[in-house]
């Protein structure tokens, strides 16, 4: 039997035309013109005047977090379950994480966060206060968790009122977005103050390594863009106006990502049809679920699908995982919770139970954009059979 692997990329479409124009061109580093092709294309499907290309999500987060000014002791609201470089970069510019839990989408919980600003905290002269530790609460971070838009009219309208800056970790969501109400039209990330994307290897399209920002805040873009090559002033004499990161993408990178957007919407639809294939082979089936995403008013990208265990089922997480490991189907948990890391076990958390729930209780199954169905069925008989 040949390996399920559990996201690879999907290369089928014009990348190697694309990249062999940039090595042609003998623009291979740092500079050519795929780069700014590659921000245009992804800003004009967005929806937005201007995109920033870096070599990662997380350091698309740090330069966000610079931008929007938070800084040594300030805090940042930050969800205790997702991906540690979500939390990462609060700690690069000195500040510090409150992890809060989240709702049955895996994302952030609005009420959560309007329970954590109301009763432990306290808003004076436009500056939310954390009462416990008097450092000044200055951001969220919102994550759009497996691809699914997290509640974003209630995390506005509470940011709204307690002054927060909304930082939108939408790496995982990159074609998620509102299809009604207030934010119709909008995609993830572009809701919020700044919002960043990630085109690693796993998303749902890839530049090997790379990620993109863009922002509400036409200052702040310019700035990131400023910051991820080195903040250089003055390109011919080399001056440097501030600390500088390098954290540009390559024309290569760019090249990948513009014969990957090509084919984003296909991917997607493959990603609808797969979803809807495991929802119909396992919901419901000796005590399993599949975690819905959130479709009322929005359209999902489907990034990654959640197995959730009851307790009919006669398998604990780990166990099923090594089960279907023995088959040659690569599964994972989701992600451990980020106050449960060594670095952070001293943060504040709040309301947590659910995100522990969770935590235990899924398994991520197989879901490449060109995993055929009959591989699909093969998970499917698999989880059932055990």
């Amino acid at each position: 039997r040949k390996f399920i692997p559990l996201p690879v990329p999907n290369s089928g479409g014009r990348e190697k035309e694309y990249v062999n124009e940039a090595v042609v061109s003998e623009w291979v580093s740092t500079g050519g013109s795929k780069v700014g092709g590659f921000e245009q294309a992804v800003a004009d499907y967005v929806g937005m005047p201007r995109a920033v290309a870096c070599n990662s999500g997380t350091s698309g987060l740090h330069l966000a977090l610079l931008c929007a000014g938070v800084g040594a002791g300030d805090e940042v609201i930050a969800p205790a379950l997702t991906f540690i470089a979500a939390v990462n970069p609060i700690r690069y510019v000195g500040a510090q994480p409150v992890f809060l839990g989240c709702y049955d989408s895996l994302c952030l919980s609005p009420q959560a966060l309007e329970d954590f600003c109301r009763n432990r905290c306290e808003l004076r002269d436009g500056v939310l206060y954390n009462q416990s530790t008097g450092r000044a609460v200055k951001a969220i971070m919102v994550v759009h968790v497996f691809g699914n838009l997290a509640d974003m009219e209630r995390m506005m309208e509470i940011a709204a009122r307690y002054c927060l800056t909304v930082i939108e970790d939408s790496t995982e969501a990159l074609g998620s977005h509102y299809t009604a109400g207030p934010y119709s039209g909008q995609h993830a990330g572009t809701m919020g103050d700044i919002g960043v994307y990630s085109f690693n290897g796993n998303k749902i399209i890839t530049t090997g390594a790379g990620g993109m920002l863009v922002s509400n805040h036409p200052e702040w873009a310019e700035h990131a863009k400023h910051l991820s090559t080195q903040a250089k002033s003055d390109e011919l004499q080399f001056f440097h106006d501030e600390v500088g990161y390098n954290y540009r993408m390559t024309n290569l990178q760019a090249a990948l990502g513009l014969a990957q957007l090509e084919q984003l919407e296909g991917f997607i639809a493959h990603k609808h049809r797969l979803y809807s294939h495991y929802h119909a082979a396992l919901h419901g089936k000796r005590g399993l679920r599949l975690l819905p995403f959130r479709e009322q008013d929005t359209r999902p990208n489907k990034w990654f699908f959640s197995l959730y265990l009851g307790d009919e089922y006669p398998l604990k997480r780990d166990e099923l995982i090594a089960r279907l490991a023995e088959q040659k189907i690569q599964t994972r948990p989701v992600w451990a919770l980020i106050n449960e890391q060594k670095s952070y076990r001293s943060c504040e958390t709040f309301a947590l139970e659910k995100a522990e729930h969770y935590r235990a209780k899924i398994v991520n199954l197989p879901c490449s954009t060109n995993l055929a169905l009959e591989d699909a069925d093969r998970v499917i008989k698999a989880v059932l059979s055990v």
